[in-house]
């Protein structure tokens, strides 16, 4: 059965131990089952404060990063390896079962020409040791595919699916953005349904980044795709009311979204579970 959850950008900018109690809470309170928790900074991370804070808001969470500058996985293969285990030690401190996102490359970074076939070897030598690291820990890996405005590594599903493959760990799974898929896919029924495999967390995100359903993403494909796919994942609203700048210029979102965190977080979530409900999902 699907989960459904929501990143913390719905309602705050940057994770702090404040900050982040909070987006907990309002999680919680709208009545997702979970919370994506950005985990960009890991040394700076009170998962003993959020940990407590998810069981009074009674939701679990799942954790995303993006990998820093100086630890882009093809160039900098150990200090892209040495930062996920510290995210892993942090991610099961706080009681995470799962990390996707960026885990293979930092947004932004962009070397003019398109990835190598030993660039993608060495994102599959290292994830098989961080999935190998994962798996003792009990918590599953989802490599993202984005657009090629913000990396050149992985932007369609299936790129990263091969990748997700050639690994070969069963804790490593393909993690979906409808608002990169609006980018880059030819349509969003094929690639999801082709992927199915090896699916099974998506971000649903508008193609401005705002209010689900009010912006260019077909949103009727997706869910007859989802449903097609039998995906029975995690269903996680991806709407940005306002993130840190270093993300916000890694992304290009220089204005705000077209509505603020409540609406987002609450009409957000009414999407998810109607959608849900009518493409047989639930």
């Amino acid at each position: 059965m699907v989960k459904f959850g929501a990143h913390a950008f719905v309602w705050i900018g940057e994770w702090t131990t404040e900050a982040g109690n909070h987006a907990i809470a309002e999680a919680g309170r709208v009545g997702f089952d979970l919370i994506e928790i950005p985990l960009l900074d890991p040394d700076h991370f009170d998962a003993a404060a959020h940990r407590a804070a998810l069981a009074k808001a009674g939701i679990s969470c799942t954790c995303s990063l993006v990998l820093p500058k100086d630890a882009h996985m093809p160039a900098r293969p150990e200090k892209a390896r040495d930062f996920l285990y510290r995210a892993l030690a942090q991610a099961e401190a706080v009681g995470s079962y799962y990390l996707g996102g960026c885990i293979a490359y930092s947004l932004g970074t962009l070397t003019g020409a398109p990835p190598t076939a030993q660039e993608r070897q060495t994102v599959v030598e290292v994830l098989r040791d961080v999935a190998a690291e994962a798996k003792r820990r009990g918590i599953t890996l989802a490599l993202e595919a984005c657009n090629r405005y913000e990396t050149y590594l992985y932007n369609t599903l299936a790129d990263a699916r091969e990748t997700v493959l050639a690994v070969g760990a069963d804790n490593l799974k393909l993690h979906a953005d409808t608002y990169h898929m609006n980018i880059e896919e030819e349509g969003f029924y094929h690639p999801l349904v082709n992927a199915a495999d090896v699916l099974d967390y998506i971000h649903m995100s508008e193609s401005h980044r705002g209010l689900v359903g009010t912006g260019t993403v077909i949103w009727d494909e997706v869910w007859r795709g989802l449903a097609d796919a039998h995906f029975d994942g995690h269903l996680v609203l991806e709407s940005f009311a306002a993130i840190n700048p270093a993300l916000a210029a890694a992304t290009c979102l220089w204005r705000p979204p077209n509505q603020g965190p409540e609406v987002l977080a609450a009409e957000g979530y009414r999407f998810l579970k109607t959608g849900a409900e009518k493409y047989g999902l639930l």
